[in-house]
């Protein structure tokens, strides 16, 4: 019976055949040990030469790190295996031979695994990362769906911004000028305002020139966007979608988390609600913490974000920014016009901000005053200001860095490794 093996503790006790990729091995003069990999997990095979015979035993001995083969055996229950079932091969056949695996069971450096970044991805730590990944996407759609939100997709191609376009890459659109998009957003506002409440997965582009380990070139963002959905509405949902997405990591990625060596009690304790920091008392707090190199009015950076949410045991949202700071479209509050309705949510353990969000502008002349105090080209926001011109409401959304979500989440330190091919300042390769 060929299965898989994610699938073989259906198979304890019968005999079944695995196709799979050698990991490593040790072996004696009457056993050998084979880590064996498909894909779907890891398993340990156990060839025994007096159960299997002189040629089989001297082909197992023999089987070069990465070489693939059909592993044929009995399903054993194994308590000291992390996956808990191991097989007792007793047939094998090779199926491609390895040749000079470049990348060994020793110390390699990070730029030497990036490189190889193709074949780096097969180790048993890349591999739980990537499964975490996986995990935090269908849970994505989970929250979403069940929730009435339904999935749009913006265009990755954009004839403006929604931030400006310091920071974007230029194309040429035949004879137009055109970016590859920073984010969704703007789209997703005339989306909500058709469809209620909607969400977009996908690629985004930020021409950054930043080393830092919290940054990437080209990452991938959730949007949910939401009419009649206020400031408050929107903290809401976005603490409780956090909430769902660590939950169902941490029931469904058991196995990913003990092999990354992850303090789950750290992730058990993230439930909504989240606390809430005004700016503020952000600035104040930084100040009594010895921060003289930040003033009110000042954007926030990586060590001030992270000594506010060492203060806490869950993400923490830092609300009412600066209007002067923050991008157009975002709402004033309505007692204060030099602060603005919106909110970035910090994790804590020093991985930053992972959302970004606001309650949106819904006044037509205020979105046109903002416009051009930012100069920005009314005629390329034409449509976006017809948004408020035909029906406008007060809505809400906000923007989830996957990859610094899965980098959280998964306890890795640098978010290169939170994505199957990074884009980095230096690196377009493989």
């Amino acid at each position: 019976m060929k299965t898989t093996i994610s699938q073989v503790g259906q198979h304890v006790g019968q005999e079944v055949t695995i196709g799979a990729w050698l990991g490593n091995k040790r072996s004696s003069g009457k056993i050998a040990f084979l880590q064996l990999r498909d894909g779907s997990g890891f398993i340990q095979g156990v060839v025994v030469k007096s159960e299997v015979g002189d040629e089989i035993f001297q082909k197992a001995k023999g089987l070069t790190q990465e070489s693939s083969v059909y592993v044929t055996g009995i399903v054993k229950e194994d308590e000291r295996s992390p996956f808990g079932f191991e097989l007792e091969v007793q047939d094998l056949s090779v199926i491609s031979e390895s040749v000079d695996y470049p990348i060994t069971p020793k110390e390699h450096g990070t730029e030497f695994l990036m490189d190889h970044r193709h074949l780096w991805l097969r180790s048993n730590r890349q591999h739980a990362v990537m499964k975490i990944r996986n995990e935090i996407i269908r849970a994505t759609y989970e929250f979403f769906n069940t929730n009435g939100f339904v999935k749009v997709d913006p265009p990755i191609l954009t004839g403006s911004a929604p931030e400006g376009t310091s920071e974007l890459f230029h194309t040429k659109y035949f004879d137009e000028d055109a970016y590859l998009s920073q984010s969704g957003q703007l789209y997703m506002e005339a989306a909500a305002m058709a469809l209620g409440k909607v969400f977009s997965f996908g690629p985004t582009f930020r021409a950054e020139k930043s080393k830092t380990r919290r940054h990437l070139i080209e990452f991938w963002m959730i949007e949910p966007e939401m009419a009649f959905y206020e400031f408050d509405d929107n903290l809401v949902v976005q603490e409780e979608y956090v909430s769902f997405i660590i939950q169902s990591v941490l029931t469904n990625c058991k196995l990913e988390l003990t092999r990354l060596g992850r303090d789950t009690s750290k992730l058990e304790a993230i439930q909504a609600p989240f606390p809430r920091v005004h700016y503020d008392d952000a600035i104040k707090f930084l100040h009594e913490k010895g921060f003289s190199d930040i003033a009110w009015g000042d954007d926030l950076g990586a060590p001030h974000e992270t000594a506010i949410a060492e203060n806490y045991e869950k993400p923490v949202f830092i609300t009412h920014y600066p209007t002067a700071i923050k991008p157009f479209y975002m709402q004033p509050d309505p007692t204060r016009e030099d602060v603005v309705l919106c909110a970035d949510l910090i994790a804590p353990e020093g991985y930053g901000e992972i959302i970004g969000g606001s309650e949106r502008i819904n006044d037509l002349q205020l979105l046109k005053k903002r416009l051009d105090e930012h100069q920005l080209d009314p005629e390329a926001y034409k449509w976006y200001t017809e948004l408020r011109q035909y029906g406008s409401v007060p809505h809400s959304g906000f923007g989830l860095g996957l990859e610094r979500t899965v980098a959280w989440i998964s306890g890795v330190e640098h978010v290169r490794e939170s994505i199957p091919f990074p884009r980095l300042l230096n690196r377009l390769y493989p």
